[in-house]
C-alpha cells in the first residue's frame, strides 16, 4: 500500500469505481479537469495496492475547499481494496483534513460496511429529489435579496443561525465548521455561474432577514443548495413559500428541472417537497473520515 508515482498515475486511476460506472463518470471527468487545471497540484493522495509491479486496486482523496475532501472509491470491495482504504485511513489522519466523505448510491450495505471498519462514520441517508420545471405563480410572502450584499462575516454568521437545530444532516454539521460549508456551496456555485453565485438569497419577511435560499444554476439543470430559516421564524408555513420561489425562478429561466438532496431523516422538509410536486430520483448514504 502505498501513494502512486507519479509514471504509473493514469494506470491508477483506472481502477477507481468511477471509470466504470457511467453514472459517476461525468463527476469523476469534472474533479480531474480541475485537478489538472490547479497548479502545481499535489498527487499524494492517490494511493495503491500494489502486487509485486502491478497495480491491484486504487483509491483516491481529492482535496476540495477549507480542508475537505472527497474519497474516490477502488473499482472492487474485496480483501485488497479494504487493507488499501485502512491505509490512506491513516494517512488522511496525519493530513490537514477535517472530513473526507463518499457517497454511496444504493445498495450500499456492504461499501458502507468496509468503510466503517476503515474508520469512517455513517453521517446521513440522502434523499435526491427532483422537479420538472413548469409554470408556476411566484409567491409575494417573502422579499429576495442578493446574499452578497452582506460582507462574508455577516454571511456565515446568518448560516449559523439558519443551522441551528436543523434536522437536515446534524451530524454532518457537527464536524464542519459553516466555513467549510459556505465554501462548498461557492466551489460548487460558481463551477456552473463563475464567479459569483447570481441566485444566493437572503430571505425577508416583514423587515426582518429570516433565512436563506442558495442556487447553483446552469441552462437547463438548477439545483437547490440550501434553503432554511433562522429558529424563530420555523413552523409558520414559509417552507413551502421558499420552495415555491425556487421552482419560480427556475421556471422562469427555462430550466428543465429543478433539483435538491435532502436527509432522508428530515421529515418536515421531506413533507414540503413532496406538497411541492417533487419526486424522489435516487438515495445515497454518506459517510466519512472525520
Amino acid at each position: 500500500m502505498m501513494p502512486c508515482l507519479a509514471n504509473r498515475r493514469r494506470e491508477a486511476l483506472l481502477h477507481l469505481a468511477a471509470v466504470h460506472d457511467p453514472a459517476l463518470q461525468p463527476a469523476l471527468q469534472h474533479a480531474l479537469t480541475t485537478t489538472q487545471a490547479t497548479p502545481g497540484f499535489d498527487w499524494q493522495g492517490l494511493w495503491v495496492a500494489m502486487d509485486g509491479d502491478q497495480i491491484v486496486a486504487a483509491a483516491w482523496v481529492q482535496p476540495l475547499a477549507n480542508h475537505t475532501a472527497q474519497l474516490w472509491l477502488p473499482k472492487r470491495n474485496n480483501p485488497v481494496a479494504r487493507q488499501l482504504l485502512c491505509a490512506l485511513q491513516a494517512w488522511v489522519s496525519e493530513q490537514p483534513i477535517v472530513l473526507c466523505h463518499v457517497a454511496l448510491p444504493a445498495p450500499w450495505a456492504a461499501w458502507e460496511e468496509t468503510l466503517v471498519k476503515s474508520g469512517m462514520r455513517t453521517l446521513a441517508t440522502l434523499e435526491h429529489l427532483v422537479w420538472p420545471c413548469q409554470a408556476v405563480h411566484t409567491p409575494h410572502t417573502l422579499t429576495l435579496r442578493p446574499l452578497g450584499e452582506l460582507a462574508l462575516a455577516e454571511q456565515q454568521a446568518l448560516l449559523e443561525r439558519v443551522g441551528e437545530d436543523s434536522l437536515d444532516c446534524p451530524a454532518l454539521r457537527d464536524v464542519l465548521p459553516v466555513e467549510a460549508l459556505l465554501a462548498g456551496f461557492y466551489a460548487q456555485a460558481v463551477s456552473a455561474q463563475a464567479p459569483n453565485p447570481t441566485h444566493w438569497y437572503r430571505l425577508k419577511y416583514q423587515g426582518d432577514t429570516i433565512g436563506v435560499l442558495l442556487l447553483a444554476t446552469t441552462a437547463q439543470h438548477w439545483s437547490l443548495q440550501l434553503m432554511g430559516l433562522v429558529p424563530e421564524w420555523r413552523g409558520q408555513r414559509l417552507g413551502g413559500v421558499i420552495i415555491q420561489h425556487a421552482q419560480a425562478l427556475a421556471a422562469q429561466a427555462g430550466a428543465q428541472c429543478l433539483a435538491l438532496t435532502v436527509d432522508a431523516q428530515n421529515t418536515p422538509a421531506q413533507r414540503v417537497y413532496s406538497q411541492a410536486g417533487l419526486g424522489r430520483e435516487g438515495r445515497e448514504q454518506l459517510l466519512a473520515w472525520c
